[in-house]
């Protein structure tokens, strides 16, 4: 990301941006999320140029407040010691407690952790809720293991983590590969370390100890209430639309269960191997039982319904983006679509993407998307649901109290059609009409950056 591409007109911003490549030039992920951000807020930054120039406004952005990085010991069902490195990065506490999920996968580093975190920061202050931004994870894959071996990870995790967390300090939730199962764990762990019932600090947990309804469903119906918004807004009715969603993890599946409800046809989903296809539209039981209770894999689909058709994922285009359809929903992880994949999507004629996972769409990706009039519902807006739902979590936690499900599906969809009108509006104020990404940015950084400037140089 060099700084003489980027083509702004801010000074500041020009020379915050260098900066920011020269400190972190070994850290991809979060270089692009930053490039992305910034540069979509330039009309702010020059509205305001020399106030935030004074403050160092964004160099205190994008620094995290802490960085905790450690060691992760336990013992496999052989016997063998493993080691895994476990991380949690509390980015910005400027809204509230530190708020993100906990990522178990091979691919963790602190590149992606800061990436997720910096956006988590963002995604929060469109819900409107008193959260900071944060985020955590360990390169532990939790595929292929047992229960115990993950009971014995998530114990020897949480007893670092405990260190730093707490229901007014920090609080994680769950992500890829960190399930209601792992969050469990987690928690059975810091309870008896820290001898206290502290419900409000994890959430995802189960309904039998503090968990919330549609906590499970919130991120991918949340998707969907915003894509429904969004298409509404441009005079489309998402019924009758046929959709492709990659992945087929807890996003996936209740994004499908969603735009199935609101009368679109679902006809493709896939996972790391590969992708199914049925023209009848996904029978979304079948893929419950796959992968929720069997946890296996997306070709299964097969044996329940052998009229499908199963791609393996065996280029650097995944098979599932090749599939003709209006909506796509990339619901699997960052980077999935990049500007080739884009290109194919377009021919395909798609009119809207909806991004269920963090970054899962490059910069260029998304420039083309907008260039070529497909709408976008940006990552950090579109499935805020998941921790809008965490804090509603939080909420039941502190009153001690239980809301049923169509109390907190109601209260999760007006938050997303505000989420939804934020992004408009700012998009709007500053001219950018139909471009949801400007006006995400835009209306998230003017709340974090105005409880910034009101906090004073902390």
């Amino acid at each position: 990301m060099s700084s003489c591409d980027l083509q702004v007109k801010s000074k500041y911003l020009s020379e915050v941006l260098s900066k920011v490549e020269a400190k972190n030039a070994h850290e991809p992920e979060f270089l692009q999320a930053v490039k992305e951000v910034l540069t979509s807020i330039e009309p702010v930054i020059l509205k305001h140029e020399e106030e935030y120039r004074k403050s160092a406004l964004l160099e205190r952005l994008l620094e995290p407040e802490r960085i905790i990085s450690f060691r992760v010991p336990w013992i496999d069902d052989k016997g063998q010691i493993q080691v895994n490195r476990g991380f949690r990065v509390q980015f910005n506490g400027t809204l509230g407690p530190y708020k993100g999920g906990l990522r178990f996968h091979p691919s963790v580093n602190q590149s992606i952790m800061k990436f997720l975190a910096f956006e988590q920061i963002f995604k929060n202050s469109l819900t409107c809720l008193p959260i900071g931004g944060g985020k955590g994870g360990s390169d532990f894959d939790p595929k292929c293991k047992s229960d115990m071996e993950i009971m014995k990870f998530c114990q020897s995790f949480m007893n670092e983590l405990q260190k730093h967390i707490g229901q007014d300090v920090d609080v994680p939730a769950g992500d890829i590969g960190v399930g209601s199962r792992e969050i469990g764990y987690l928690f059975g762990q810091y309870r008896k370390i820290r001898n206290s019932y502290e419900a409000g600090v994890l959430t995802g947990k189960g309904l039998e100890y503090g968990g919330s309804l549609v906590r499970k469903e919130a991120t991918g119906y949340g998707l969907m209430y915003f894509m429904r918004e969004m298409l509404k807004a441009n005079n489309i009715d998402v019924k009758g639309k046929n959709v492709i969603i990659s992945g087929s993890g807890n996003v996936a599946i209740y994004a499908c269960e969603k735009a199935q409800e609101l009368g679109a046809n679902v006809i493709a989903m896939s996972d790391s191997s590969g992708c199914i296809y049925d023209s009848n539209g996904i029978k979304l039981d079948i893929i419950k039982d796959i992968k929720e209770v069997k946890r296996g894999r997306i070709k299964d689909y097969l044996n329940y319904v052998p009229t499908a058709l199963y791609k393996e994922n065996s280029s650097i285009i995944p098979p599932i983006y090749n599939i003709k359809a209006d909506i796509v929903l990339p619901c699997a992880t960052q980077n999935d679509i990049n500007l080739e994949t884009a290109k194919i999507l377009v021919q395909n004629g798609v009119i809207a993407v909806g991004e269920g996972a963090n970054m899962p769409c490059t910069n260029e990706a998304v420039e083309y998307f907008i260039e070529n009039k497909v709408l976008v519902a940006p990552g950090k807006a579109a499935n805020a649901g998941g921790v809008a739902t965490s804090a509603l979590e939080m909420c039941q936690n502190s009153m001690r109290y239980f809301w049923a499900f169509d109390e907190v599906d109601k209260k999760l969809e007006a938050i997303m059609v505000n989420i939804f009108n934020l992004c408009q509006n700012a998009a709007n104020e500053y001219n950018y009409p139909r471009n949801y990404v400007v006006g995400a940015n835009i209306a998230a950084f003017k709340k974090v950056s105005e409880g910034m400037l009101a906090q004073g140089i902390i």
